[in-house]
């Protein structure tokens, strides 16, 4: 399966997160509004932002799966990237949103609960969103899809903001009255945490930054191809959910050119199986300039 065609199912899983969250934020927001519960709407409000964030994702991918063209020449797969960084500013916004409403919350002298059915309300919709997270998951791991697995990551978060959201609500029922406002302090803050999460990641990413441990693990890789002598520059960057490496290489200096190029496609097929890398750039040099240098 090519790049293309995980990209074409990774669309599968953006629709179905964003069915998901739009069936979920407005069974919340309505019951919420029904209840007065602002733990409830503060979650409801949390996974309108994830529908926005998982049609960024869906845009992404589209974008990702034009092909190459005359002014881009490795591909579109970067709007992939770009598309979790939009989803992120969208995130912080209505993050902030929710924890300046629920902080003054916190401190009103409050005599009445809200009715347990915002409670189960968060606790159903929970369900259906760890549902979804496994879906996504599976579904990630089988198309080696970075941005399905960072939303998929984003379901199994919603869920357990589900999940504490009963709690407050449920707390609530015993005249513990400030637990549904905290509750929804608590889900401001999970929203901020994860928009800056997804920032971070996608400006690492915009910004050619890779993993030093997994740069070795890729460098051990290749050490291991019977042929290598030694590696003495290897690169790596993300180029949407791909990865593009660079290498270079030394070998004997009596091989010829065919021997050679054996040793590269050696080095493409480990890449492949092992890393599921399928663009490896292989400079070869002779190893005695290592020597020499």
């Amino acid at each position: 399966m090519d790049v293309y065609s995980d990209l074409k199912q990774g669309e599968r899983g953006a629709w179905v997160s964003i069915i998901a969250y739009i069936f979920c934020s407005a069974l919340k927001i309505g019951v919420a509004v029904l209840t007065g519960s602002e733990a409830l709407m503060a979650d409801g409000l949390n996974n309108s932002t994830d529908v926005v964030a998982s049609i960024a994702v869906l845009i992404g991918l589209r974008i990702a799966r034009k092909p190459p063209d005359h002014d881009h020449p490795y591909g579109h797969f970067r709007a992939e990237t770009i598309s979790a960084l939009v989803a992120s500013f969208i995130m912080l916004f209505v993050g902030l949103q929710v924890v300046t409403e629920a902080v003054p919350s916190l401190f009103d002298q409050k005599t009445t609960a809200p009715d347990l059915l915002a409670g189960w309300t968060a606790l159903a919709t929970a369900a259906i969103m760890l549902g979804v997270y496994r879906y996504n998951r599976q579904l990630a791991l089988r198309t080696n899809s970075q941005a399905l697995l960072a939303a998929a990551a984003d379901n199994r978060s919603d869920a357990f903001v589900s999940i504490g959201t009963f709690v407050g609500v449920a707390g609530a029922q015993f005249q513990l009255y400030w637990l549904d406002p905290l509750a929804a302090l608590v889900v401001g803050v999970i929203i901020l945490k994860t928009a800056w999460d997804i920032f971070r990641e996608a400006t690492h990413r915009l910004t050619d930054g890779f993993d030093v441990e997994e740069l070795g693990e890729l460098k051990e890789t290749i050490s291991s191809i019977a042929g290598v002598k030694d590696i003495s520059d290897i690169k790596a960057r993300y180029h949407g959910s791909s990865v593009l490496v660079d290498v270079v290489i030394h070998v004997e200096p009596h091989l010829n050119v065919v021997e050679s190029h054996t040793i590269t496609e050696h080095i493409e097929e480990r890449m492949r199986r092992v890393h599921k890398i399928n663009t490896v750039h292989i400079h070869i040099e002779p190893e005695q300039q290592l020597v020499e240098k």
